[in-house]
């Protein structure tokens, strides 16, 4: 489930979306050293228009925007959650606690905006509308998610456990890399088009992989709200399981990413216009 649409509010989903956006920052500090960057080749396309100054939504620990900094971008975090944002601060990035939908951006506009793993908690309409209304004109939106793909043997035997201990992630897990990633990338891109600020949106994929040892990728999985929203015993028992699947295969998964992203100029002549 994901917080898109209107906005409407006060509904059970919408409220176990909250806690799951938030989730992240139960443990701030595994989520920092545990979750994967970002390829460089990324990083070159958000950077190719020598952007000075850069807002990264939902910037959690601060992982895109470290990246941006070392481009000589001046970034500027926002991040709902205090915990999440006060370890960003640890690596000396400026951060503003407060949903994207509430900030208040105080007339500053900058020439790069991002948002890595998040758009998907980020009300669609009034979120994109809040993302024209801080680029300066012909500046660049671009929205981006690590899709996770997984050698054939490792996947048959991953998902066979997940069957077995916690179907309902089987259907629908990032971590098993079962399309959900392109789903985000289609709501997106037809948000984006949808809000007649933007030229029309580009996607592209950057491929790059990882390795991981087996308490690696535990550590990982513990990151992901989906995981973190079980129930404790049921996830201790699925952790324990996948770390011995792992180390069947010898303690060690390659596991093969491809970063999805929506990149989008704001429209000048709109921009000009309203």
């Amino acid at each position: 489930m994901e917080l898109t649409g209107s906005g409407t509010g006060g509904t059970w989903a919408q409220t176990r979306d909250r806690r799951r956006a938030l989730s992240f920052g139960e443990d701030p500090k595994r989520y920092d050293e545990a979750r994967p960057d970002y390829p460089a080749a990324l990083i070159d396309k958000l950077v190719a228009g020598s952007p000075r100054t850069a807002l990264d939504v939902g910037c959690g620990t601060g992982i895109a925007a470290c990246l941006l900094r070392e481009r000589d971008c001046e970034v500027l975090g926002v991040e709902p959650d205090r915990r999440m944002a006060t370890v960003a601060r640890t690596h000396g990035l400026q951060v503003e606690v407060a949903r994207f939908e509430d900030w208040d951006p105080a007339g500053r506009h900058f020439d790069l905006l991002t948002c890595g793993q998040a758009w998907h908690w980020i009300d669609s309409v009034s979120g994109i509308q809040k993302v024209a209304a801080v680029l300066r004109p012909g500046g660049m939106a671009a929205f981006f998610w690590n899709e996770v793909n997984h050698e054939p043997e490792t996947e048959r035997a991953l998902r066979a456990l997940y069957r077995r201990m916690a179907p309902e992630l089987e259907r629908g897990s990032v971590v098993l890399g079962n399309g959900i990633v392109v789903d985000r990338i289609e709501a997106t891109s037809a948000a984006v088009t949808a809000s007649g600020a933007f030229e029309a949106p580009e996607i592209g994929s950057f491929p790059w992989e990882r390795t991981y040892s087996s308490s690696e990728w535990i550590d990982l999985l513990q990151t992901h709200s989906d995981h973190r929203m079980m129930a404790p015993l049921q996830r201790e028992a699925l952790l324990a399981a996948v770390g011995d699947a792992i180390d069947a295969f010898g303690g060690i998964i390659t596991v093969y990413y491809h970063c999805r992203l929506v990149a989008a100029k704001r429209d000048q002549r709109s921009a000009q216009g309203g």
